[in-house]
């Protein structure tokens, strides 16, 4: 694997903290404080003892209202034409103020002109105040902006307590209405422009991620194809080479079967009458079954680790460094019992040891537990660098997907209108 592909997540996670060290400035400068509204109710219906009387607490005051308490009685618009005016829009949009009210309360519905011709043409009816309901039922108040309405105070309410009051309005009820203020909100951490920056900054991310995860897989897939036309043509090479080597039939009284003669450094097994033995360029004898699979698969003598194919002048240049790791465990897989019944026959016979081994240069045979292959180690390496890739990933995504979710909930709280 390259520098550059080793580099990725590190230049990752670089870029992820300039976008969320970029992302709380921008955020801040597009959202803005409010001041909640608690709203209290006196309904007064003809035949009733004591009055009605209910709280809306969910009120907000305008981003241009001013922040104080007023009192007085609700009124709405006057049907234009025979049709009902809920909205306050229309320049014919009059009110009916009785002659012993001194101060009342304008109710409108949002929609189909700004806030700011709804609260002036109430303020000039004498209005004290304004109060909108929304006409959304499931959408909660917004921060209305109405610039230059002066003073008159402008809260909004949600669709329900709104449609309520208008109910007893139409009745003729009398309806009575306090304001206060109530909390100040301070400015939230998201708005559409920060949504829109934490998602583009996410989305380039994860394109990044993805280049980089396809540059790795690349370069991966071409050292994989390499290293397999590597061994290919050493394979081949190694067949060329074995056939060229040197074969003979052990017979009676060659110097094999001598007891002083060097074991087979594979099975641990002295020569017989009638065994097979390969002997390498080296001098080295080996029983052909046993010493033919390594030489398949490193090349080498599994003894003085002389390279055969240069000995023999069979592509000199072909490396053997991708397969000289000593695998005994894979090697004498097929010798296990002969070995450990060898070893066996060792221990007991005082009289023998394994003196040949040493003084041939081959080191002692490794323990069961030293026998793990280093292609295990390889892959437990392999499924730790899948597992953080794959971590990554995960994780970016449901951050994502939860600063999104946070965000599109903060602006139906937090939303600023015009209108």
């Amino acid at each position: 694997m390259s520098g550059a592909a080793r580099a990725g997540p590190a230049r990752l996670a670089a870029l992820a903290l300039l976008a969320c060290s970029l992302w709380p400035a921008r955020a801040d400068n597009a959202s803005q404080e409010y001041y909640t509204a608690l709203i209290n109710v006196t309904v007064q219906e003809p035949g009733r003892g004591a009055p009605l009387t209910f709280r809306i607490d969910r009120g907000r005051y305008g981003l241009d209202s001013p922040k104080a308490e007023v009192r007085g009685q609700v009124l709405a618009p006057l049907p234009i034409h025979g049709v009902a005016d809920h909205l306050g829009c229309d320049p014919q949009t009059r009110f009916f103020v009785p002659p012993n009210i001194k101060q009342w309360i304008a109710l409108l519905q949002r929609g189909n002109c700004t806030f700011k011709e709804k609260i002036s043409r109430a303020a000039f009816h004498n209005a004290v105040a304004v109060v909108i309901y929304n006409n959304k039922s499931k959408e909660e108040p917004v921060t209305m902006t109405h610039p230059g309405t002066g003073d008159i105070i402008a809260v909004m309410i949600t669709e329900l307590r709104g449609k309520d009051i208008l109910s007893y309005l139409e009745k003729n009820v009398s309806v009575q209405m306090t304001i206060a203020v109530g909390t100040r909100m301070p400015p939230k951490n998201f708005s559409r422009g920060s949504l829109v920056f934490v998602s583009i900054s996410f989305i380039v991310l994860m394109i990044i991620s993805s280049a980089w995860l396809i540059f790795y897989f690349i370069q991966k897939i071409r050292y994989t194809n390499a290293r397999d036309r590597n061994q290919r043509r050493l394979g081949d090479a190694a067949k060329k080479a074995i056939s060229k080597l040197t074969t003979r039939t052990v017979k009676k009284g060659d110097k094999e079967t001598d007891p002083d003669f060097d074991h087979c450094a594979v099975c641990i097994e002295s020569y017989k009458q009638n065994d097979v033995v390969r002997i390498l360029p080296c001098k080295h004898v080996f029983h052909k079954s046993c010493v033919d699979p390594w030489l398949s698969e490193h090349c080498t003598c599994p003894m003085c680790k002389l390279n055969i194919l240069k000995a023999l002048g069979i592509v000199p240049n072909l490396p053997c460094t991708d397969n000289v790791v000593l695998d005994m465990e894979r090697l004498t897989r097929t010798q296990a019992a002969n070995r450990r019944s060898a070893l066996a026959d060792l221990a007991n016979d005082n009289s023998l040891g394994l003196e040949p081994l040493r003084t041939s240069g081959i080191s002692p045979l490794p323990q069961d537990g030293e026998l793990t292959p280093r292609t295990g180690e390889i892959n437990i390496a392999v499924t730790k660098e899948w597992f953080i890739i794959a971590s990554f990933g995960l994780l970016s995504a449901l951050t994502l997907c939860y600063m999104i979710i946070r965000a599109t909930a903060s602006l139906n709280a937090n939303e600023v209108e015009w209108f």
